[in-house]
């Protein structure tokens, strides 16, 4: 026999269940809802840091696809380590893009290198950058027949009175070469500007060794931030 109070019961029981499953519905849209607010604020940051608010650049060519020692990779060695400036100092960045290289093996790869070097070739490149905003360049490729390639002396070419009074700052990814003669090249493109020591990584270090590119940022800082403000 059901009783009065039983009769109470069952719907309050049920109203309750309803209202749990609506509160925890809304706490998880609450939660979702500030999930992506914080994605949102996230992407909004980023955008702050690469605007032209800011004083330093990393200019750089970067060979994806066949390269020594790392096989075939979607993302240069070069590309990674700017990647690694702009995070660590909020650089700018602008990549010297040219499609004469694409899908090349590695071999013939550095014949046509080689040849380019002997001829002073000066291959063209996408697109160009307004130097003039910016007090620090960071200027950074790999090492083909013992200097920067071709390419980034066709950039050199078009910019040799841009630099002049501003820090510029070497970096290469190698194999075995180290800086080889790309300090002492950058120096003579850019007579007028103040080129700092260099610095190089091993290609097939970069992915793992994000701490040697931050010590040597660490070590720049009387130079990215001399008033101790940073280059952002």
């Amino acid at each position: 026999m059901k009783t009065k109070y039983q009769k109470i019961y069952v719907p309050l029981h049920r109203e309750i269940k309803l209202q749990t499953i609506m509160n925890i519905k809304s706490i998880i849209t609450a939660v979702m809802a500030l999930l992506v607010s914080s994605a949102c604020n996230g992407g909004a940051k980023q955008e702050t840091v690469m605007t032209n608010d800011g004083k330093a650049l990393v200019v750089f060519f970067s060979h994806a696809g066949d390269n020594y020692a790392v096989g075939n990779i979607e993302v240069g060695n070069t590309k990674i380590v700017a990647d690694y400036i702009t995070e660590l100092t909020g650089a700018e960045q602008f990549e010297i893009v040219t499609h004469k290289y694409d899908g090349m093996a590695y071999d013939p790869l550095i014949k046509l290198a080689k040849e380019e070097a002997r001829n002073g070739e000066l291959p063209e490149y996408e697109g160009d950058i307004d130097l003039s905003e910016y007090d620090t360049v960071f200027i950074g490729g790999p090492v083909w027949w013992g200097t920067y390639p071709q390419v980034m002396f066709t950039f050199f070419k078009k910019h040799e009175n841009d630099l002049k009074g501003k820090t510029v700052i070497p970096f290469t990814t190698h194999e075995g070469s180290g800086l080889a003669n790309c300090e002492e090249d950058v120096k003579t493109a850019f007579p007028g500007a103040n080129v700092t020591k260099g610095f190089s990584i091993y290609g097939h270090e970069v992915r793992k060794e994000k701490e040697k590119v931050e010590k040597w940022l660490k070590s720049l800082s009387p130079i990215l931030s001399p008033n101790g403000e940073g280059s952002k």
